[in-house]
């Protein structure tokens, strides 16, 4: 079965997550405190393959803590909804509805632990037209008139004929009947049959055929139920996956001391984290076959506590011997059995692991084909422990029969390199054929760009509480902009890899001008004033020391230097001059400012836009009590400069970034009105710039 999607309801800080749609791999995306974790722990909890029971003081929502407590089952915290598509046919022969209709089922979970389900597409008709019912009294009125009664039936084909006229009489008076009407005409045509028909007789049987039609008619608009099937229930639990729920928190401690495992294992007051550590390690030990405490015992040396002095019999040693021997057989079989597993599951490392018990200590060795001396697993990468930690729950609590378990991953992979990450997306992509998997992140690198599809916004709504949306852009005012920004990442780094090798590189100050290079090279390509050969990009740089460095990153190679486009400030002069004295110094030609194409001191490049659209979206942006930025602003002077200051004087603070906000509007706006829209000499300003960018 196949999870199609899902609701949390009152849960936590969730409201109503509205509905989830669910692929076999989905991201959950948003920032730390939106509540991801919160949209994962129900799924868990509807099903879990272990543990997963409902904790009142921690999942109860806060607000609603004493209804719910009242009456838990008047709360439900997860619906569901599954492709029953593999098992529909063995549902029709038990139920007798069409397995079409039953290729869909929704289950929900309230917090007394108990289930509802029904088939959403099942159609259940408790009444219907006359047509069917119509049609069968008239064609046996038909053959009865046409039938020959027997000697001493005349008076019954009379009676009849007169009853199924009588009856068709009260059919075509209404326009819908259900079982019970059906069950009255039955009931009218059997009572004058005779108990003991005579043997030859056909009028009997077609009345009793008539009947039968009728009971039909009759039983198909009183059908149970398919949820109403004796036995369906336990068919229908049996095949709905489980859940399989996995944090950072469980991942295995550098240090196992078995006294405290055993008395971890015992207690069911520990908090999320401690839990979650109780929890692997329970797993760990069931996959050594063994109890912590029963570790602890068959590896404990001679104690006489009633006698300290006394040293061990023969037979006390041989004891003793034995039961180490036999803990270090099981502890050698279950680091083969693991080393096995692991290597069938994960193919980007030949790990071989070896457990081993000393004293109260517990230890895993790892080795590989790079590094082939042990290395206890603390002292290993913390992603190779995320892994194996995982790699244990999945594998006991899903108890080897992974097709039928949905994993549910929060926060994966966080302690892995970049590059690890995108290993991992693609490990979630194979792992996906056989299972599904739901997993919250706010890493670029473990988000898909091409399959931005299965990405979920999960985002704080207005009302304080967890809210999740197939947009990625919802939910995107102040720092929960940050999940937005992730997916931004992802699709850069796809870009990155896809399109800018192999362009030409023009090396900007900052993002802002990025961003009105890009308008400029769009329009001009628009209306054919020029046709680049290569793909122009303009990656912003805090300084020339920097440009080397980009440049090689995009082009791949590090023998042509970038041409350094610089604004005609100070500091951008300053940039100029220290670049062609440093840097460029055999390459002078390769170094302009904005002044070198606009008479207009210190120009930046904001002023080789038409002041009138940045004019426009600073007085939309700012608003001043004092007065708009359009009456203080002076022909042929630096509009930056200007801006600072009308906002300086009229008490607006501009935020880090304002530059950068004023030119992402200035190119959509500009966008938007086309090239047509300007001056053929802004135009052709703009073309000399974009001529020296293209020339070698």
């Amino acid at each position: 079965m196949k999870l199609l999607r899902y609701r949390v309801t009152d849960y936590r800080s969730v409201k109503d997550s509205d509905w989830i749609e669910v692929d076999q791999v989905t991201a959950l995306i948003g920032v730390n405190e939106s509540g991801k974790t919160n949209l994962l722990l129900p799924l868990w909890k509807f099903r879990p393959a272990r543990e997963g029971v409902i904790e009142p003081t921690a999942d109860y929502p806060k607000k609603m803590f004493g209804d719910i407590r009242k009456s838990p089952v008047d709360y439900t915290f997860i619906e569901t909804e599954f492709d029953t598509s593999d098992i529909s046919q063995r549902l029709a022969d038990l139920t007798g509805y069409p397995s079409e209709q039953l290729c869909k089922l929704k289950l929900t979970k309230n917090y007394e632990n108990k289930y509802t389900w029904s088939f959403p597409d099942v159609e259940v008709r408790r009444s219907a037209g006359t047509h069917d019912a119509t049609e069968a009294l008239s064609k046996a009125s038909e053959e009865v008139t046409s039938l020959e009664a027997l000697k001493g039936e005349t008076d019954f084909k009379s009676k009849l004929s007169r009853t199924i006229e009588a009856q068709l009489a009260k059919l075509s008076e209404i326009s819908q009947v259900n079982a019970t009407t059906l069950q009255s005409i039955k009931t009218a045509i059997l009572a004058i049959v005779p108990e003991e028909p005579m043997k030859t007789s056909v009028l009997a049987p077609r009345a009793q055929q008539l009947a039968q039609r009728i009971e039909d008619l009759s039983a198909e608009l009183s059908k149970p139920l398919p949820t109403d099937t004796e036995g369906l229930w336990g068919f229908v639990i049996k095949n709905v996956p489980r859940f399989v729920y996995y944090s950072n928190y469980g991942n295995l401690d550098s240090e196992i001391y078995l006294p405290h495992v055993v008395e971890n294992l015992d207690r069911d007051d520990l908090g999320a984290k401690e839990a979650a550590k109780a929890r692997t390690l329970r797993v760990l030990f069931k996959f050594v076959g063994l109890e912590p405490s029963e570790i602890l015992e068959l590896g404990r040396e001679f104690k006489d506590l009633s006698n300290p002095g006394r040293e061990p019999t023969e037979a006390e040693i041989e004891t003793i011997a034995k039961k180490k021997k036999e803990r270090s057989i099981l502890l050698q079989s279950a680091g083969t059995k693991l080393t096995e597993k692991f290597r069938e599951w994960w193919k980007q490392g030949d790990y071989r692991f070896r457990f081993e018990a000393d004293g109260n200590h517990f230890r895993i060795w790892v080795s590989d084909d790079l590094r082939p001396e042990e290395i206890e697993l603390e002292n290993r990468s913390t992603g190779l422990q995320w892994f194996l930690s995982f790699y244990l729950v999945f594998l006991v609590e899903s108890d080897e029969e992974h097709a039928n378990s949905f994993l549910l991953l929060d926060e994966p992979g966080l302690s892995l390199h970049p590059l690890a990450q995108r290993d991992l997306s693609a490990f979630f992509e194979n792992l996906s054929q056989s299972n599904q998997l739901v997993y919250t992140t706010h890493s670029p690198f473990l988000i898909d760009a091409d399959q931005l599809h299965r990405a979920r916004k999960v985002f704080v709504g207005d009302d304080g509480t967890t809210k999740s949306s197939p947009d990625l852009r919802a939910g995107s005012e102040g720092r929960q902009a940050g999940a937005s920004y992730a997916v931004y990442s992802a699709l850069n780094l796809s870009v990155a890899e896809s399109l800018l090798l192999g362009c030409k590189p023009i090396i900007v100050e900052g993002p802002s001008d990025q961003h009105y290079l890009t308008l400029l090279k769009t329009l001009l390509i628009s209306n054919g004033s020029i046709k680049p050969i290569r793909e122009l990009v303009f990656p912003p740089s805090g300084g020339v020391r920097t440009a080397k460095a980009v440049a090689g990153m995009l082009m791949g190679r590090d023998e042509l230097l970038p041409k350094l486009f610089l604004d005609g400030d100070m500091a951008g002069q300053n940039l100029a001059k220290s670049a062609k004295s440093g840097l460029y110094v055999d390459q002078k030609d390769k170094v302009k400012l904005v002044t070198d194409f606009i008479e207009m001191e210190n120009a930046e490049i904001e002023d080789l836009i038409p002041s009138s659209i940045i004019i426009e979206v600073v007085d939309r942006l700012w608003r001043s009590s004092e007065g708009l930025f359009e009456d203080a602003f002076l022909n042929g002077k630096p509009i930056i400069d200007q801006v600072e200051s009308w906002a300086k004087a009229d008490g607006i603070d501009l935020e880090d970034g304002w530059k950068v906000e004023i030119a992402k509007e200035v190119k959509k706006r500009g966008l938007q009105r086309g090239a047509s829209s300007f001056d053929t000499a802004i135009l052709e300003r703009w073309a000399s710039i974009f001529e020296w960018f293209m020339a070698d």
